[in-house]
């Protein structure tokens, strides 16, 4: 059946956005369209069957009911106030109205020229394309909250980057596309009347529970804090970096929202940056946790004329401990442990400070001590590692901690590791040898790759799961990738 469409962020906040109609590529055509996605919304085979060019999927046609619209916001990017932002290459189409009465937003990227594109050319290209298309879809299959990919087009319009690159466009899905910088941008506009707007909106669509509470709007922004530090947890514990953390690519829903310059770790190094502009380190990996609460800050000084000073920095102040209880939580699951005791930190900063030092691979590593059995010296992650002594001092400690748990069968606890330590995660290798594949008019490793980050923690013996080669090492991604 064709999907319902409805507008409510055109109705209930009418100074947010500008309607922008998209403006198609040449020679348009679809070359990935997410199957399971588009099975689980109950949409027609038929739409993704194009004759002629990429209908809705390329802006050639809207579906009934769509209204498209570019939102405009403001942001902090690279902690310096950036002013007026908004959708400059991206336009809502439409929210999709699900049986269970919530919507879903249809957000076309690389659509055209907007009000708010500045100085850029309103394009997509297929490289940033095929990227985030397939790391919405690998963190949606590790379970971490994620704007996701439904389809995506090629064309023959060139779009100049570092250089020519064919057009491209991404069909995207979201929750909601509502950004910490929506709210910046009213605040600083010295208008908290849309401030209120913006949060009645977010409240009533997306936390309606809380629409009838009295301090509805403490509650709501506690609630924000919570998502965004359990969000960012859980990038740390699959060593996800997102490359550019600006206060306008943070969900306020807390999604994993805008993929440019991202990374997952290959060599673990806490201080990895995967974006080449980010000449400070300020989104370095390790970093992530403190951007968040900086950002978070941001967005609390914006809900001032809502909450007290006292109400603001007691959500913020939760942040911390909502981080490192769910970090913890994460990360004692990699290591098969469950009871929490208190010298855990200290065996998995052990650990950690040894695969520094080694260089070893972050998603491997963990993978491998899933096959850990508690009685048995004999380990396969033993000859990941060069100072064998320094490993084995550590493995006798968490074999020791391993016995102090309630759970003695070593298969299972295998299963259980095996189901939270991912056999494959989207490496930057990974993604180039797609798109290069695909610059060349060949989509069989796209969507090979995406089926296989379907389903990351099912076992394979494949180089999927291999260490990156040397030049899988040494990709640059920007901001335009």
């Amino acid at each position: 059946m064709i999907p319902t469409f409805t507008t409510r962020w055109r109705d209930e906040l009418p100074d947010s956005w500008s309607a922008v109609m998209p403006d198609p590529l040449q020679n348009t055509r679809i070359v990935w369209h997410n199957e399971s996605l588009a099975q689980r919304l109950d949409l027609p085979p038929a739409l993704f069957s194009v004759e002629k060019g990429a209908g809705v999927w390329g802006g050639e046609a809207l579906l009934p009911g769509m209204s498209p619209l570019a939102q405009v916001y403001s942001g902090h990017q690279f902690g310096v106030w950036a002013g007026q932002l908004g959708d400059g290459r991206g336009l809502l189409l439409g929210e999709q109205l699900l049986a269970d009465g919530t919507t879903l937003d249809w957000h076309l990227k690389g659509a055209g020229l907007t009000p708010y594109s500045r100085m850029g050319d309103g394009r997509a290209v297929l490289r940033s394309t095929i990227r985030e298309s397939l790391a919405s879809e690998a963190m949606h299959g590790l379970g971490i909250p994620t704007t996701r990919a439904l389809a995506m087009v090629t064309s023959d319009t060139p779009v100049s980057r570092e250089t020519t690159e064919p057009g491209a466009m991404l069909m995207r899905l979201a929750q909601s596309h509502m950004r910490f910088g929506h709210f910046e941008h009213f605040y600083y506009r010295g208008e908290p009347d849309k401030v209120r707007q913006l949060a009645d909106f977010a409240i009533r669509h997306y936390w309606p529970q809380l629409q009838n509470e009295r301090d509805k709007y403490r509650l709501w922004f506690r609630e924000v804090v919570a998502r965004t530090a359990a969000l960012i947890a859980s990038w740390q514990s699959v060593g996800f970096a997102h490359g550019v953390m600006n206060t306008d690519n943070m969900s306020v829903v807390g999604l994993t929202l805008d993929y440019g310059p991202f990374g997952f770790l290959d060599d673990y190094q806490p201080d990895f940056i995967c974006n080449h502009s980010d000449y400070q380190g300020r989104y370095s990996f390790t970093n992530q946790p403190a951007v968040g609460l900086w950002n978070l800050q941001r967005l609390a000084q914006t809900l001032s004329s809502l909450l007290t000073v006292d109400e603001l920095n007691d959500a913020l102040d939760s942040y911390q401990s909502g981080l490192l209880a769910c970090y913890g939580q994460r990360m004692r699951q990699k290591l098969g442990l469950g009871l929490a005791q208190k010298d855990d930190n200290a065996l998995l900063n052990e650990l950690f400070s040894l695969m520094a030092r080694e260089g070893s691979d972050y998603t491997r590593t963990f993978r491998l001590l899933s096959l850990t059995e508690r009685e048995s010296v004999a380990s396969p992650l033993r000859d990941e590692f060069l100072d064998r002594a320094a490993f084995d001092a550590w493995f006798a400690r968490y074999r020791a901690r391993l016995r102090q748990e309630e759970q003695t069968d070593d298969a299972q606890r295998r299963l259980q590791m095996q189901g939270v330590n991912p056999a494959i995660v989207l490496r930057n290798w990974l993604a180039q040898r797609a798109i290069s594949a695909a610059e060349k008019g060949d989509m069989g490793e796209l969507h090979r790759l995406h089926d296989a980050l379907r389903t990351p923690f099912s076992e394979r013996d494949d180089d999927y799961v291999s260490r990156p080669p040397e030049w899988g090492k040494r990709l640059a991604v920007s901001c335009s990738s």
